[in-house]
């Protein structure tokens, strides 16, 4: 059995959690996350500055409840994670400098985890989780990507989005309809009243240089500049905006583009595994749609767990226990962080001279 602290601050959310798995079973002795939205609510998303400074504040009590609620001493782990890249550098910095501090205080051997290798790592602590090649979505407040991983994780990315992210979009389209932030979860509640076929809103694509369109990728802002001139409209015919039927036909399409492109490139690349993961796979219609439209085609839905869909340091604990299982890969206790770093770069950050 491997025990591994990892430690996660690359956004708003401070945590730090202790795993292991034995064989196949990944577990969680703890995960503690100190959540960042009232601090950040006001600006309506997240200030890094301010994010930062918070992790710097919290990461000690968070540490320390961690280890508690662990029943563990720091000597009885063997390993040390953190996440190192993508993310907000100065909030990178925080759990990064932490991480390998306590690597050289205690001696123990350093990982630096890819954020989105952490997210598709969730799935780890599902029951039944997929053990050959599948595809991901990954979809948060930051990403939106369909990636493909094999059964040695090795991982190609087949879509993305080239403007916003689908769960910043959710936020943005909660700021015009004068919801809470984050907006996905105040679209969700107030959807649930509306008419999600009331209006008829863009499924927008990405032209390829062909004069077609490229299958897998997303956009999401044109969806979200649809909602704001649709809110325009109601207004200047002096009508009472139906937020509710705004909310549930907004996150309908975007659910069905999601599903749609993702099933498509299932199809395409001979995968029958579908993994859907980050904030935005915690959304209910989108869940259900997924496995609704994938079953009809014989594709599997593994969905993360819901505690474990937003940033956590438990899926960081277990993208480090699946490094230390299949490659036994160590990071240089030099290694930095980045702000940006693609998922098919995962492998530099096990380089004896590090990428950053």
């Amino acid at each position: 059995m491997h025990k591994v602290l990892a430690i996660e601050t690359s956004c708003d959310e401070t945590s730090v959690s202790i795993v292991s798995n034995i064989g196949d079973k990944f577990k969680i002795h703890s995960n503690i996350v100190a959540s960042q939205i009232e601090d950040h609510s006001k600006w309506g998303g997240v200030v890094p500055e301010l994010a930062a400074r918070k992790h710097l504040e919290l990461l000690p009590f968070v540490l320390e409840k961690a280890l508690t609620e662990s029943k563990m001493r720091i000597e009885e782990v063997d390993y040390i994670a953190s996440t190192v890249a993508p993310g907000l550098v100065g909030c990178l910095r925080v759990g990064s400098i932490t991480a390998r501090s306590l690597c050289i205080l205690h001696s123990k051997p350093f990982l630096g985890i890819h954020h989105l290798e952490g997210h598709l790592s969730s799935i780890l602590f599902s029951e039944n989780y997929p053990k050959k090649s599948f595809l991901t979505l990954l979809v948060s407040g930051g990403h939106t990507e369909l990636i493909k991983v094999d059964e040695r994780r090795d991982m190609k990315r087949l879509g993305k989005s080239f403007d916003d992210a689908a769960g910043e979009a959710f936020d943005k389209v909660g700021r015009l309809l004068g919801l809470a932030y984050p907006g996905g979860p105040a679209i969700e509640k107030i959807a649930k009243n509306g008419d999600p076929f009331k209006f008829n809103l863009p499924k927008c694509r990405i032209s390829d240089k062909k004069g077609g369109f490229l299958k897998y990728d997303f956009s999401f802002s044109g969806l979200k500049t649809a909602v704001l001139r649709l809110v325009e409209r109601i207004n200047l015919d002096g009508k009472t905006i139906p937020i509710p039927d705004i909310a549930a036909s907004f996150e309908r399409v975007v659910a069905e583009v999601l599903v749609e492109r993702t099933i498509k490139c299932a199809e395409d690349n001979s995968l029958d595994n579908v993994v859907v993961v980050g904030g935005v796979a915690a959304n209910n219609t989108l869940r259900k749609m997924m496995i609704s439209e994938a079953g009809k085609k014989s594709i599997k839905v593994h969905l993360a767990p819901l505690n474990l869909c937003t940033d956590n340091a438990a899926m960081i604990g277990a993208a480090a226990l699946f490094r230390i299982k299949f490659k036994d890969h160590l990071s240089s206790i030099k290694l930095g962080v980045a702000g940006r770093l693609s998922i098919e770069q995962t492998n530099t950050l096990y380089e004896e001279n590090p990428p950053f």
